[in-house]
């Protein structure tokens, strides 16, 4: 199954590879194949000394540690993604959060589900009906669910 990660779930990965969130990225893919856009690598270079402050790692750890995240991870040339599946992200995260555009994008495109960790674009989205959006919650359960 194809899940879009969004950049909040990459940078918590990154934190901790030990977390419930990082669990999921390294062990689960026989169940699962985790895509994100291109443009996921230019927010976490955007935030890398967030991250170093946060995670206490050095320059050689913290590279260390995003590579082992991102070998889970398939990239995507998020301008490769059709014209059609980027309206329909536009008009779905426009008046939420125009820097998810690429995902939500993705997403369409994958027919996948998009897991992501902002409160704020989960409620965007379900409040326009769309059901593809997955809480960390509910990849745990639909990993549970998918192992039996």
């Amino acid at each position: 199954m194809i899940i879009v990660v969004d950049t909040n779930i990459i940078f918590s990965a990154i934190l901790n590879t030990n977390s419930v969130i990082g669990d999921l990225i390294l062990t689960s893919d026989k169940i699962f194949q985790f895509w994100s856009c291109n443009f996921l690598l230019t927010e976490i270079d955007k935030h890398v000394e967030k991250l170093k402050k946060i995670s206490k790692l050095n320059d050689a750890e913290l590279l260390e540690t995003q590579n082992i995240i991102y070998k889970n991870l398939s990239l995507f040339d998020e301008a490769l993604i059709p014209k059609i599946e980027k309206l329909k992200a536009y008009n779905l995260v426009k008046d939420v959060d125009l820097n998810d555009i690429a995902f939500v994008a993705l997403n369409e495109y994958k027919h996948s589900h998009l897991w992501t960790g902002d409160k704020v674009l989960i409620k965007g989205l379900k409040a326009k009906g769309y059901d593809r959006v997955k809480t960390t919650e509910e990849m745990i359960n639909m990993r549970l669910k998918l192992e039996k």
